[in-house]
Order: C-alpha cells, then structure tokens, then sequence
C-alpha cells in the first residue's frame, strides 16, 4: 500500500523578549561627560627664559636630612651625560677568583711572551717578519718625516718691517719683532734664526741685525742706506781632532790668498 505522505507548511508564530524592568535610581548628571583638568606632560618641567627645558639635579643638604631640587641652567643633552657627583665605580678587582671576571688570567690570555712577565715585545716588532713600517714605501723631504723639508729661518719680508711703524735709527732684530708682533714663533720655530726677505720696499734707515738676507732684500736695504749685521750660525760641535785639522786648513788657505794678493817683487 502506498502511504500518503502530507506536507504542511510551517506555523510562523511570535516570539517576544522579556526585559526585567528595573528603575534608575542614580543622577543623571553623574553620566554627563565633565571636562577633567589634566596638565599636560611638558608642563610639569621648568623652562627658561629662551624656551628650552633645564635640567634638573637632586643635591643632598647640608643637614644630610633632606634633599632640596636646585635647577641648573645647563640643558640635558648627550655630551653632558654623568655620573652623580660624589658617586663612585667599582673597580677590577683582578686575581680574586673566576667570580670577579678578571680571576684566572688577569685579561692576559693563557700563554705567549705578553701573557708573562717582563718588558714584552718592542712596538712595530711582528715576530719577526717585515714590520709595516718597512714595508711601505717611502717619500723624499718632509712628506717621508725627514729634515730637508723642515724650514730653517723665521722669515720676514720688508713690506712687513715698514708697516710696524720703525723710527730712523732703530735696530731690527729677532726680539724687536716679536715686541712689534710681526712674528710670533712657537714649537721647534722658537729656536730658528732670522732671514729677511724682499717683498716689498723700505724707504727708512734702520739697523738690520739677522742670520741671512736675500740678494733682492740686501740690494734694496744697501739702496736706502741702511746698516746690515749678519749673525753668526751656532757652531756645529765636532771632534777635537776634526777641530784641530780645520784650524790647520784655515790656517793654510789664509796664507795662500794674502800670498796671491800681494804683489811679486820686480828683479832689477
């Protein structure tokens, strides 16, 4: 038998929420936003008259009871950064045991010439090998770091010498221009000799008292009438056997130039 099957539509029904029912029992004023006072956080720092933040350190008083806030006009920046004052760092404490850091080899590594005691190893020394500074190739005069390129006078030029203001008559010298403030040597300078040079023109009769003179100076100061004293160098210090033989060579050569100068004396 077939079986009848029926199909009825869905019943659609509603359905309602139910809310307990409940009374307000607070101010409504209370759920008003209220404007709050908050400071804000750049004004709780101190500032100076130009508008930037000072830096504020605590000091200890001198009771030792309280601590007073003093403010400095100094700005906190990285190159100011430091310690407290009257603070103190703990320091290495090296051979008190494996704890300390420094306990087993004192920083000095376990074997080797540094690690034992004594003077070590020289400075440039590679363990024998080439040193660097054989190894790299070498240039002439002062760029090498020798002394043909070193100056060897304290120069001054005659333009200079008539713009400081010397009277006729007044004597030029190493100390008189440094009182003038021409010349103001320092470091290996101090100790070099005087050379006037020709830049320049003088018109003044002075007295000139210096190690060297350039041919263009001599000739302009031997036109304006003034006198010319050239120092002696400092000696170079030799053996005295070496001094003995360039006294005899002196010696010899001044006989022979007063021999050629003379005369002959004629036959009769």
């Amino acid at each position: 038998m077939a079986a009848i099957v029926s199909f009825s539509p869905p019943i659609k029904t509603k359905f309602s929420l139910h809310y307990p029912s409940a009374t307000f029992k607070g101010c409504v004023n209370d759920l008003k936003l209220k404007a709050r006072n908050f400071l804000p956080l750049r004004s709780q720092f101190p500032r100076n008259p130009h508008g930037k933040f000072l830096l504020v350190k605590c000091q200890v008083g001198s009771g030792g009871g309280g601590i007073s806030s003093a403010v400095s006009n100094v700005r906190l920046r990285l190159d100011n950064l430091g310690p407290q004052p009257g603070s103190r760092k703990k320091g290495k404490r090296k051979g008190r045991g494996i704890a300390a850091g420094q306990g087993n080899s004192c920083g000095f590594g376990m074997r080797g010439q540094k690690s034992r005691s004594g003077p070590g190893v020289r400075k440039g020394f590679e363990g024998g090998q080439m040193p660097l500074y054989r190894r790299i190739p070498k240039l002439r005069g002062i760029a090498g770091g020798m002394h043909a390129g070193l100056p060897k006078y304290v120069p001054v030029n005659l333009k200079d010498i008539a713009a400081a203001g010397f009277q006729e008559g007044e004597e030029v010298s190493l100390e008189t221009l440094k009182v003038k403030g021409l010349i103001n040597p320092s470091g290996r300078e101090r100790r070099l000799p005087l050379k006037v040079l020709g830049d320049g023109e003088l018109n003044t009769k002075l007295n000139f008292k210096a190690r060297a003179f350039s041919s263009a100076a001599k000739e302009k100061l031997e036109a304006a009438g003034c006198s010319i004293t050239v120092l002696p160098g400092r000696k170079k210090w030799v053996k005295p056997s070496v001094a003995k033989n360039l006294a005899r060579a002196e010696e010899y050569f001044a006989k022979k130039k007063v021999a050629v100068t003379e005369p002959e004396p004629t036959s009769a």
